[in-house]
């Protein structure tokens, strides 16, 4: 598909320059519209007072952010401590067992946060992930998925949610999200046993699998811990001063002042919710997996930039569950991606098992269908230009990139904030703007694939072995 085909470096220079000057020039535009309506009546709950060195006030709309970095941080920074403290006392006293211990440490975590009604509830559903008869797949996605359904529809959610709930505010958020996960650890634990070729594994297995607080396997040297470990805490701070001066999670909730902002100020606030979404998860990835890396265990990497997705098949929120969904649902079913029927039906199960594990909504169904629809079109498209020049190709290739992007962008506010804002974002830049803002957009959007190609050129460069080595490798063989 032409990802070796090189373009002149004047050519990539002035793409570098286009895009930084519009990102400068929508930042302009949303650090106005921040200051110029701080003391709006709409703002009042989520614009409060930051930081006293800044002397102005700070969006906090985002309750996950202001929950795990300021509400919660301590409990955090207690829980995951006293982990890296256990294990490195029983890594030198009992090291055999060092995995058995990282799995009593979390279900005792666990039992403080959630109480002692959470693990009546889980023992059930982990029993049958070690004792579906035969151990055959379907029993494995049918129970998963059973599970699953019962805490997302009514009225099985709101049964099982009042089992829990009454200790601290955010319990129930806890809930769904530590249940989820479960479900979903346990399905995986079950299918990875019915292809383990000789034994099954135990309850035990499943225990240390499942509480394991950073969540990771295999084993690895530790590298670059505190390097990793400043850089969170130096992302978290920018974050935090940013949210001074660009109010980019409380605008979007007012639509009568998002009526008013320029085409570039929306698709800025657009794109920025996007990136600030990835970096949260990367933040918290990050920190969960430092702590894994001092266990000598090599951690999923974090989610992918939203930056460098320009195709449907690039986008995913967390590495693992994406590659358990390729592993057993789309690459099983689609196959090569060949044939329209299968991947049809590929994608299809994909996103059902992604609405369920998202919680079926409306917004969760426009998302699941726009995604789907792009994951097809965007592969059957990208068919037509295998006959061309691989320079020409990466241009004409880079158009519809770039539109792509848009598409991505759109499809996933959805769910990041609210059907009327993503509408209004489309609407105003596709139709009400033509042609300059939809243009213009498209243009920069289009520089900045162009730089994300360039860059995933250069990899796959140096991921190529040499010519010698490979001749050389070749005659061994021989």
């Amino acid at each position: 598909m032409g990802i070796k085909a090189a373009l002149p470096r004047y050519e990539l220079y002035l793409y570098t320059a286009v895009l930084a000057g519009a990102m400068v020039w929508a930042s302009s535009w949303i650090l106005e519209a921040s200051s110029e309506n701080v003391n709006r009546k709409t703002f009042k709950e989520s614009v409060q007072p930051g930081w006293h060195y800044f002397g102005r006030k700070m969006d906090v709309a985002d309750f996950e952010w202001m929950m795990w970095f300021t509400t919660f941080r301590n409990h955090i920074v207690f829980a995951l401590a006293g982990h890296v403290i256990f294990a490195k006392i029983f890594s030198i006293v009992a090291p055999k067992h060092r995995s058995l211990i990282f799995g009593l440490y979390g279900t005792l975590a666990v039992l403080v946060t959630m109480g002692w009604t959470f693990m009546p509830w889980w023992c059930p559903t982990a029993s049958c992930s070690t004792a579906l008869p035969g151990q055959k797949k379907w029993l494995v996605f049918a129970a998963g998925l059973t599970t699953l359904a019962s805490i997302k529809l009514e009225p099985y959610n709101s049964w099982q949610e009042a089992l829990v709930t009454g200790s601290f505010n955010l319990q129930d958020i806890l809930f769904y999200g530590g249940v989820g996960f479960s479900i979903m650890r346990c399905m995986s634990f079950a299918l990875e046993n019915c292809e383990k070729k000789e034994g099954n594994y135990t309850f035990c297995d499943l225990l240390k699998y499942n509480f394991y607080l950073p969540f990771s396997s295999l084993e690895r040297e530790v590298w670059n811990i505190t390097t990793k470990a400043l850089l969170h805490l130096g992302v978290i701070l920018v974050v935090d001063v940013f949210f001074h001066y660009l109010y980019i999670l409380t605008i979007p909730s007012d639509l009568k002042l998002v009526a008013k902002l320029s085409d570039w100020c929306l698709a800025g606030l657009a794109y920025s919710n996007l990136v600030y979404d990835w970096i949260k998860a990367a933040v918290m990835f990050g920190v969960i997996n430092t702590v894994a890396t001092l266990d000598h265990l090599d951690p999923p990497q974090p989610p992918k930039c939203i930056t460098m997705l320009y195709v449907f098949a690039e986008t995913h929120f967390d590495r693992g569950i994406n590659d358990w969904l390729c592993k057993y649902v789309y690459d099983y079913i689609g196959g090569d991606h060949d044939k329209i029927f299968k991947e049809l039906l590929a994608t299809f199960c994909t996103f059902f098992i992604t609405t369920l594990w998202l919680g079926p909504c409306q917004l969760v169904y426009l998302w699941s269908f726009f995604n789907c629809f792009g994951l097809n079109f965007e592969l059957w498209v990208a068919k037509l230009f295998r006959f061309m020049g691989e320079a020409m190709s990466r241009r004409i290739r880079g158009v519809f990139n770039a539109a792509n992007f848009w598409a991505i962008v759109l499809y996933n506010v959805l769910s990041l904030n609210s059907l009327e804002f993503a509408k209004l974002v489309a609407k105003r830049i596709i139709f009400k703007g033509f042609p300059l803002s939809t243009l213009s957009v498209l243009m920069v959007t289009y520089c900045g694939v162009q730089l994300v190609k360039e860059r995933e050129r250069e990899q796959a460069l140096l991921e190529e072995p040499e010519p010698e080595k490979a001749a050389d490798a070749k005659e061994k063989t021989e």
